[in-house]
């Protein structure tokens, strides 16, 4: 029902909804719409406010894999893998609470720039943070990498084909673990995407092990991206003026989520208002290819299966 709400909705209204689409993709969702009423309405958007975006995102996606790897690990029997990764992502959301005063950083990006700065305070608590995972982290792949019975489960299971993740255009670890490279920070960039070295992992195998691999690459990247960000943040504004459009205009994008690419297009009225908005979850593509992953598979695998996907309910039932 999120389309049907978007329609007559102010921007302001719409942007909270997109947000709320799914919760653990909220800064990817709220860029994605906010970068289409810039396009639509030809706003440009402060530097700093582009750099914090991608703090932003980054931090998410780091929560969300260091949660998701932890969380296969426990469906494969090994506990410990879930509390230590949990743990990390859990001081990645307090560092996010207490720089930009929420844990998930809802709210936060708006159209036209962000709706929360940066102090002094929040960059110690971000470089914080990314010191931890940094000191901790490498000892979990090890850990990862060393224990016989984890890989038992993994390697070999839930294997995603190449061709078939071709031809789903499958995104994010999904697709990049099946050999599809493709990501839209790279591919489809947007700033301040352009002007940051970016390392997007990308495997063959296409089997659980394979998208934990590639979660444990994103990871990586995304500690040097936050990192080079707080080091290159500019001073600024942090948010440009958003017209009240006096004529009917449209506006796209595609923003990186933690599960792949995001799309958002929306049409604004004479009015100022939201006549429709479409958005699309990277999950539209990867829920059909789950049930080809898990034949030939023992049944207790499909808890695995599912969690090295771990798909958007609300993201596919817009």
């Amino acid at each position: 029902g999120v389309e049907g709400l978007m329609r007559g909705a102010t921007l302001a209204r719409a942007a909270g909804l997109a947000g709320r689409v799914s919760g653990d993709s909220t800064v990817a969702y709220a860029w994605a719409f906010a970068q289409a009423v810039e396009a639509a309405l030809g706003v440009a958007v402060p530097e700093r406010a582009l750099w914090l975006r991608l703090v932003m995102a980054e931090l998410e996606r780091l929560a969300n894999h260091l949660g998701d790897i932890g969380a296969i690990c426990n469906d494969a029997g090994f506990a410990m893998m879930l509390a230590q990764c949990g743990a990390l992502r859990e001081r990645v959301l307090r560092a996010s609470m207490a720089a930009f005063g929420h844990r998930m950083m809802r709210d936060r990006v708006v159209p036209g720039g962000v709706a929360a700065d940066l102090d002094a305070g929040g960059v110690a608590a971000i470089r914080g943070v990314l010191g931890e995972i940094g000191r901790r982290f490498p000892g979990l792949v090890r850990l990862y990498d060393e224990t016989a019975s984890l890989q038992d489960r993994t390697v070999g299971a839930g294997r995603v084909a190449p061709a078939l993740a071709a031809r789903f255009a499958a995104g994010g670890y999904v697709g990049r673990a099946a050999g599809r490279d493709f990501d839209a920070r790279r591919d489809l960039v947007y700033p301040p995407y352009d002007r940051v070295e970016l390392a997007v992992p990308v495997l063959g195998e296409g089997d659980v092990d394979a998208r934990v691999r590639v979660r444990i690459g994103e990871v990586e990247a995304s500690l040097g991206l936050v990192a080079a960000a707080l080091d290159r943040l500019p001073e600024g504004p942090l948010r440009a003026e958003v017209p009240v459009a006096t004529e009917g205009t449209e506006g796209l994008a595609v923003v990186e989520g933690f599960r792949g690419d995001i799309l958002v297009w929306l049409r604004i009225g004479g009015d100022g208002l939201v006549e429709r908005c479409h958005l699309r979850d990277p999950s539209w593509f990867q829920w059909p290819l789950l049930e080809a992953v898990v034949e030939g598979n023992i049944i207790a695998d499909f808890p695995l299966c599912n969690k090295s996907f771990n798909c958007a309910y609300s993201g596919h039932d817009l």
